[in-house]
């Protein structure tokens, strides 16, 4: 199922983008991802699994799952992040959209102080929207916007109570795999 994958095993990701070595401490093996990724999970820093499951999918498809993640934690969020967070809806149900297109563009002009503006910033560098985040983004290239979806789910998961925090990051992960499954099929799928 998972031979759709981009990177197929953790070691193709680590050699793709070198920069993910600035976000985890596991060095990179040749077990197959989603396998490195379950044992990320099962490891001493199980958050790493976020940051794995953050540059393992493809961009829009990291945005949706930060999505998918915070929508879970709104009660943890004040009302300008429930604005943000529409917006990241909209621009993934319709990223050729102008007009959520230059939402996102605007949401994404504004530093990243909370984890949903993290995830908008993840947006806008997916869709090249302001010229801060593509400022920001130049450094980061060319995975910015995996960069921004790990700070902001880890930034999330951050607020969630102690007791509930490794059950919460748990469901993130695997919701991360399924969507990497859900990912390899399509692109083999396509493939055809």
């Amino acid at each position: 199922m998972t031979s759709g994958l981009r990177f197929k095993t953790a070691r193709d990701l680590f050699t793709a983008c070198p920069a993910i070595v600035r976000e985890m401490r596991t060095p990179p093996t040749d077990q197959r991802s989603i396998e490195f990724c379950r044992d990320l999970l099962a490891g001493r820093v199980p958050e790493e699994a976020i940051t794995f499951c953050a540059y393992l999918l493809p961009e829009r498809a990291a945005v949706w799952w930060a999505y998918e993640c915070l929508s879970h934690l709104t009660d943890l969020f004040d009302e300008t992040d429930h604005e943000l967070l529409a917006l990241v809806r909209d621009w993934v149900s319709e990223p050729d959209s102008p007009h959520h297109r230059a939402a996102v563009s605007i949401a994404s002009a504004t530093p990243p102080t909370t984890p949903v503006g993290w995830i908008a910033l993840a947006a806008g560098w997916r869709d090249n929207g302001s010229a801060m985040a593509a400022t920001m983004a130049s450094a980061l290239q060319p995975f910015a916007a995996a960069h921004a979806v790990n700070a902001g789910i880890l930034g999330g998961l951050a607020r969630v109570a102690l007791a509930d925090r490794i059950s919460v990051l748990s469901a993130f992960v695997q919701l991360g795999i399924q969507m990497a499954e859900i990912e390899a099929l399509r692109q083999s799928a396509d493939a055809y």
